[in-house]
């Protein structure tokens, strides 16, 4: 008779989280992005905060911290 009412319980609290939308989300992989804008967006986005870091630096050190490869960097990025 416990065993039945053990079950009985797996199988509801089964069925209730099987209908629970935040369950079916962990399962399903996450969209990065919804339109065409918001794609631009976020490397919109991606590239400020890559000159942020790269102009922090400057403002930490001077110029002359960076590296070659990090001035290239900058210089592609501040042309776009």
């Amino acid at each position: 008779m416990m065993l039945i009412i053990i079950l009985l319980l797996i199988t509801v609290v089964g069925f209730v989280l099987s209908r629970n939308q935040s369950v079916k989300n962990i399962f399903k992989p996450e969209e990065k992005y919804y339109t065409i804008d918001d794609e631009y967006n976020a490397k919109r986005k991606e590239r400020q905060d890559e000159i942020d870091k790269l102009l922090g630096k400057i403002g930490k050190n001077g110029l002359n911290d960076l590296t070659e490869k990090e001035r290239k960097r900058l210089d592609e990025l501040s042309k776009k």
